[in-house]
């Protein structure tokens, strides 16, 4: 098969794209630190930033300074160049944030439940609320990014695993949605998005395959396969809420019940049952005990230890039961554990889990603690619309 050569303006843009994603991961470069790391002569290099800048794409901002010789002009990315948005919706409230090129959140706003408005006009409201506080209009954004539980089946647009979220199953909700707001609209899973948020940003990053394990109202998971979510034909793949174990009864019906038996051995609801089993007073939030046994056996403690102990192996190994399925399946390199049960129990509980886990799966992945911790869901929300706004900004051969 015969290769074409490049021609002259796919190589621009292909210099001006390694040139754009240098300025993201670093800041501000000058013009002959961006010829040094793109292996361009200072004449190219000069051509190229004067072309971003004539684009809007690049800022000249200040100077080298602070060392012998004449200062150098410094670039740096134009954050106002594109901004998106992310929403984060649940059954209590809808978080929305608005981000710069750079994925600086600059506005955010939290709408809670309101039963008497429908879905549409709820997402019109957080979205405005995000966008003023970031001193934007909606035709500002290129790209919003939806996330929910469960997930909008691709063949028929209707919202799966997830009858826990009120007026988001209506037929024509997404066409309503697409109507009712001026940009690109896509929707996703709220835990595939942690798993994103954790692949650009947190512990999941240079890692191709990886499952996320989320355990927080609910238990999630993400599926992440030569670099790429693994969604599955109707969108429910990582929905191991519902995954029958072994130690709980069996739980036909899943999706009325909306339950399952991992959900039912080691979702947060099992915290304080067990608390109660081994004598631990409960407390006012449920992850509670896990938190105070992990801060008791850091500390190390004695005297109150044992309960303490014997709460995290056991949960440990509830996590452990569900997680050995997954891992029997799917093989994956690294086990991102995130969500607030999990983060709760901290180190004790990842090292218990990867423990119990190496003697009930035949392969054995390293485990980790998820390092995105402030907002990971709404965080993934808007990594994903800057991924997609990126290639299309950056894209300096439509220009």
């Amino acid at each position: 098969m015969a290769i074409t050569p490049g021609t002259p303006r796919v190589l621009r843009a292909m210099n001006d794209r390694a040139a754009l994603d240098l300025l993201l991961e670093h800041g501000p470069l000058s013009r002959t630190r961006i010829g040094a790391l793109t292996g361009l002569s200072k004449p190219t290099a000069s051509q190229l930033l004067a072309r971003l800048e004539s684009a809007g794409l690049v800022l000249a901002t200040g100077t080298t300074g602070g060392r012998p010789g004449p200062n150098a002009q410094l670039y740096a990315l134009n954050a106002r160049a594109a901004h998106v948005a992310g929403l984060d919706v649940t059954p209590e409230r809808i978080l929305a944030a608005v981000a710069d090129l750079t994925g600086r959140t600059v506005g955010s706003y939290e709408l809670p439940a309101d039963a008497c408005a429908n879905a549409v006009d709820r997402v019109g409201r957080a979205l405005d609320g995000a966008v003023k506080a970031a001193g934007l209009t909606r035709s500002d954004l290129h790209r919003l990014v939806i996330a929910t539980p469960g997930a909008f089946d691709p063949h028929t647009g209707q919202l799966r695993y997830a009858s826990h979220l009120p007026g988001w199953h209506g037929e024509t909700l997404l066409a309503d949605l697409a109507a009712a707001l001026p940009m690109p609209v896509e929707y996703e899973n709220d835990v595939n998005l942690v798993a994103i948020a954790e692949q650009r940003r947190g512990a999941a990053r240079g890692h191709e395959d990886f499952v996320l394990l989320w355990n927080e109202a609910g238990i999630g998971a993400a599926l992440v396969l030569g670099g790429r979510l693994h969604r599955g034909w109707t969108g429910g793949a990582g929905e191991v809420g519902f995954l029958p174990v072994p130690g709980t009864a069996l739980v036909r019906e899943v999706t009325r019940a909306n339950s399952g038996g991992y959900q039912e051995l080691a979702g947060v609801q099992a915290v304080p049952r067990l608390a109660r089993e081994l004598g631990i007073e409960t407390a006012v939030h449920p992850t509670d005990p896990l938190a105070a046994a992990t801060t008791l056996l850091q500390r190390g403690a004695t005297a109150p230890e044992g309960p303490y102990r014997r709460l995290l192996e056991v949960f440990a190994t509830g996590v452990a039961v569900g997680l050995a399925s997954m891992v029997a399946v799917l093989d994956p390199e690294i086990v991102v554990l995130s969500g607030a049960t999990l983060t709760a129990g901290g180190e004790p509980l990842r090292e218990r889990v990867e423990a119990e886990l190496a003697e009930l799966a035949a392969s054995r992945p390293r485990l980790v603690i998820g390092e995105v911790r402030e907002r990971p869901v709404l965080r993934g929300a808007l990594e994903s619309a800057l991924a997609a706004t990126r290639d299309e900004v950056f894209d300096t051969s439509r220009h």
